[in-house]
């Protein structure tokens, strides 16, 4: 809303300053541009020794006295919000302010425009967390990877793209950066549908999971399994552990399309599956794949693999305490599986055609853990495979992903000693934008082997990823 639709960034601005007592500089920018009211006020207190109550009711008045005495929409804000209406296309508006705040700005310019608001009253969290956005896709009943969030500051910027959704960005007072599924204009002046469409394209959600023998070891492991993949919100879902019949039976119970590889392997689809590759009587290690028919003229090659479990480098690293060297010399067998896998792929592989491969790679991330130069990951790296987690959460210390293991907090020899917590499943892909990633597990599950009754029916975490296709 503000700086967006309205030019209130000033107005905010003038009140920020009017209740601190002083000009505001440049460096104070992080601490007032799109934060909510809360925020800049206990920044205030810890400035002033004020209270930050005080500070945050003198902040509400001064900025909605500052916005009944006039408002001006920013260029091209209407013309384009009326174009979206006349073509169908729903919108919501989300703002970091206060709800008072903006049905005074929605009553004056726009009550007829949007379907529906989120404002700082209406989540537990406000940006630059994902929630208002999460909330918005909510009411306007659309996955963020299908929508464009118009926003003018960082603090904005980062909330829409935590969400997953791409972003139109219109720098009003401090200046933004491209990157990977931004748009960044001067203006929203000339704006039209067509290329907010564009900015979204067309949509894929892929899932990775190892199903854990089937799901066996927990109760009415195939209903939960159903539940996971609807509630992801998955498009297409790359198995390991399929037991065989698994792949089969949730696509028919989903209604969707199915490809089965061996005993271990499947690749499941909404969209249609037009070509299968590989062995498909590939053992229990290996890799498989198919290509998807997206949409009239997208298709997507989707590769699930799944490489030995043994000898494990993080038990390696952490209970034996071998080096770096030794780690590296010790992933031979995964190496050459994922090579093989590697070959496939390009084998397979066409011109304008994206890739995708899945997996549980049994072992760690060169990208997790820089001081082990991990040569399976390395490999799909060279194989020019980017890995979507890291790509959408660049730093392991703060996000950490981990997929094994959700039930295994102690290690299963008895011994008491903690499990290493790692991640070893991967959605990688080639000629995609990542739209967001994040690990997938399901209720509170209680440790091994008391498994049976869990609402999460696999001993790996899952993997989600949203990815758009390029803009032709």
């Amino acid at each position: 809303m503000d700086g967006t639709l309205v030019d209130t960034e000033h107005l905010w601005w003038e009140a920020v300053e009017a209740v601190a007592g002083r000009p505001l500089t440049e460096a104070d920018q992080p601490d007032v541009l799109g934060r909510p009211v809360e925020h800049t006020a206990h920044w205030l207190a810890d400035t002033t020794g004020r209270p930050a109550h005080d500070l945050a009711a003198g902040l509400h008045r001064e900025f909605a006295d500052r916005v009944r005495a006039g408002i001006v929409p920013r260029p091209g804000a209407l013309a384009l919000l009326d174009a979206l209406a006349a073509r169908g296309v729903p919108t919501a508006l989300v703002t970091a302010s206060p709800r008072a705040v903006a049905d005074v700005v929605i009553e004056a310019l726009a009550a007829h425009r949007f379907a529906h608001s989120v404002t700082a009253d209406d989540t537990a969290r406000t940006k630059p967390e994902p929630d208002p956005y999460l909330a918005a896709c909510r009411a306007l009943g659309v996955e963020p990877a299908a929508c464009v969030a118009v926003e003018d500051t960082a603090t904005g910027v980062a909330s829409a793209e935590a969400a997953g959704c791409a972003v139109l960005a219109v720098p009003s007072l401090a200046p933004i950066g491209a990157a990977p599924g931004r748009t960044v204009r001067d203006s929203l002046a000339g704006v039209t549908v067509e290329e907010l469409s564009a900015m979204a394209g067309p949509a894929l959600t892929v899932l990775s999971w190892n199903l854990w023998l089937g799901g066996a070891k927990v109760d009415d492991h195939r209903a939960k399994q159903i539940k996971v993949i609807l509630d992801s919100g998955a498009d297409v879902v790359g198995l390991q552990e399929t037991a065989g019949t698994a792949a089969q039976e949730l696509a028919e119970a989903l209604g969707w399309h199915h490809h089965r590889a061996g005993e271990n392997l499947g690749v499941i689809s909404r969209h249609p599956i037009t070509a299968r590759f590989g062995d498909p009587d590939v053992g229990f290690y290996g890799a498989t794949g198919v290509r998807v028919q997206v949409a009239p003229g997208r298709a997507v090659d989707v590769w699930t693999a799944h490489l030995h479990y043994t000898p494990y480098g993080p038990y390696e690293s952490a209970f034996d305490g071998l080096p770096a060297a030794e780690l590296i010399a010790h992933e031979e067998v995964r190496l050459a599986q994922m090579r093989e896998a590697l070959e496939r792929i390009e084998k397979a592989s066409e011109e304008g055609v994206p890739v995708i491969l899945t997996g549980d790679f049994n072992c760690p991330s060169h990208l997790d853990r820089p001081e082990v130069a991990w040569p399976v990951t390395k490999a799909a790296e060279a194989a020019g495979l980017t890995d979507s987690y890291r790509q959408a959460h660049p730093d392991p210390a703060a996000d950490p992903g981990h997929t094994w293991s959700p039930i295994h907090p102690a290690h299963e020899d008895g011994s008491g000693r903690p499990e290493p917590q790692d991640r070893i499943d991967y959605v990688l892909h080639r000629g995609l934008t990542v739209r967001g990633a994040r690990t997938v597990v399901t209720g509170d599950p209680r440790p091994w082997p008391d498994v049976a009754e869990n609402e999460w029916p696999s001993d790996h975490a899952a993997v989600l990823a949203s990815f758009a296709f390029p803009v032709s």
